[in-house]
């Protein structure tokens, strides 16, 4: 079955619950503050689309929560009916679990407070930030925390997966950096969970996905980061180059984070015409370290092979996370997959670079991520998120415009896909699996399985949050 055809088959299966549904919001809207949004409702359509534009579903009510109290309001709406209930924050989810057919969607994108003490060094953030909202606010006091690579996505989704970004390397994932979270719970409780109350939860959501809840605040622990040097540099497509950058890892100071790239060129001006739209690969570079140390990095990166191309130059953190968002705007059609590897083997380049003379669209790209330095000091079984011994998680799959090449691009990704196993773990990350990577459960969550298994039993045994990566109770 294709991905368009599980599509279609699911909106099949939602009608009845959609015309059940129909009319009964009248109760929720005297229960929330914010907006309660129906199929009838003028403004439903663009209510109801999520960033991945393959996952075209009509969900039976949107609620746009304006705080906790909507949050509790709408879970004990869908409970109560036995709907599905799916939990919007940026709506990045390439899987698509920021919509359902025929059930209760709560987006968050009114929610989206934050609240920086920079004496503590921490920042208190609702569940509808993005994470240009969070880094906006925490660069005012020159500080920041790991957050992703597209200044759009949501915090919420990206943390409860694990979260890798340009600050891995020095400051660990996003969700080693929760401190604390304000979660509603599938019985319509709000619990405020840290190391002193309900440190379970806490632990479950560093890396156990939407399993245990809606997290409508969570509090980060930030880091002194103001200005970095960032920015791409572009090669041929040689594996030399690929072997250069994993020396360049394996050495490189924890201030040093590199993401390895394998796409086609794209229409930026410092790159040479001749090769936009052709293969190539690149080092997108983010140096934390200081400054007088740039012309080091600089030469290093120029050292890798051929340079095409390169702009690295000083900039406001906040921007190194902004570089992709052109490339990747809403509405494209997403079909991701994910690996974990302990090395970046000769074999996996040449697999990566294989599939980079094939790729189906501009947008498509492989990315690279090391996860290793502050990564590795904490272990495997400290937080959810089990993979310790990975040093590296790449995301690779088709990003395209138009939904009629949807099988070609499925079939692209899957044969990369394969291609790859041998050369990774069993494992991958959350955040890079699609619809049809839940028989893999056991695998992405690691030895902490059975340990989520048997929290989600206490706090959803009814699995009411099954909209995600799910752990079946």
């Amino acid at each position: 079955m294709t991905v368009t055809d599980r599509t279609r088959n699911t909106a099949t299966t939602g009608t009845a619950a959609t015309t059940e549904t129909a009319g009964t919001a009248a109760e929720l809207r005297q229960a929330v503050h914010g907006e309660v949004i129906e199929p009838a409702d003028p403004g439903y359509d663009r209510a109801r689309r999520v960033y991945n534009a393959l996952h075209d579903r009509r969900p039976a009510v949107v609620v746009r929560a304006a705080d906790a109290g909507d949050v509790l309001a709408a879970v004990s709406f869908a409970r109560e009916r036995a709907l599905p209930l799916a939990v919007r924050g940026g709506a990045h989810s390439a899987a698509g679990w920021g919509t359902c057919e025929g059930g209760v969607v709560i987006d968050l994108v009114r929610m989206r407070g934050v609240r920086v003490d920079p004496y503590r060094r921490t920042a208190r953030a609702e569940g509808g930030c993005t994470w240009a909202d969070l880094n906006h606010a925490a660069h005012a006091f020159g500080l920041a925390t790991t957050g992703g690579i597209v200044s759009s996505t949501g915090i919420g989704g990206l943390t409860l997966g694990g979260g890798m970004g340009h600050l891995a390397r020095r400051c660990g994932l996003t969700c080693d950096n929760l401190i604390a979270a304000d979660v509603v719970t599938a019985d319509s409780t709000l619990l405020t969970c840290d190391e002193m109350h309900h440190p379970e939860l806490l632990w479950a959501l560093r890396g156990g996905g939407g399993n245990f809840g809606v997290v409508t605040s969570f509090e980060y622990r930030l880091h002194p980061v103001g200005q970095i040097l960032g920015g791409p540099t572009f090669f041929p497509p040689d594996p030399q180059v690929a072997r250069g950058y994993r020396e360049l890892i394996a050495e490189a100071p924890e201030e040093l984070n590199a993401l390895f790239l394998v796409g086609l060129g794209p229409p930026v001006p410092f790159l040479p015409e001749r090769w936009h739209g052709r293969p190539v690969c690149g080092v997108l570079t983010c140096w934390s370290g200081p400054p007088e140390e740039d012309e080091r990095v600089r030469a290093r990166l120029s050292g890798l092979g051929t340079v095409l191309g390169q702009y690295v130059g000083r900039m406001p953190y906040p921007v190194i996370n902004t570089l992709f968002d052109e490339m990747l705007p809403a509405g494209l059609c997403h079909y991701w997959k994910g690996a974990f590897s302990r090395d970046l083997s000769d074999g996996a380049i040449d697999v990566h670079l294989s599939f980079g003379e094939s790729m189906p669209a501009p947008q498509s790209t492989t990315v690279v991520f090391p996860v290793d330095g502050a990564c590795h000091r904490v272990g495997p079984e400290e937080t959810a998120f089990a993979h310790r011994g990975a040093s590296f998680s790449t995301a690779f799959g088709a990003s395209y415009p138009d939904p009629a090449d949807t099988e070609a691009n499925v079939a692209w990704t899957r044969a990369y896909d394969r291609a790859l196993r041998p050369h990774t773990m069993p494992a991958a990350y959350l955040n890079f699996m699609d619809t049809d990577d839940q028989h893999r459960a056991p695998d992405n969550f690691g030895v902490n399985y059975d340990r989520l298994l048997s929290l989600k039993r206490r706090y959803d045994p009814g699995n009411l949050f099954r909209v995600n990566h799910n752990l079946a109770p």
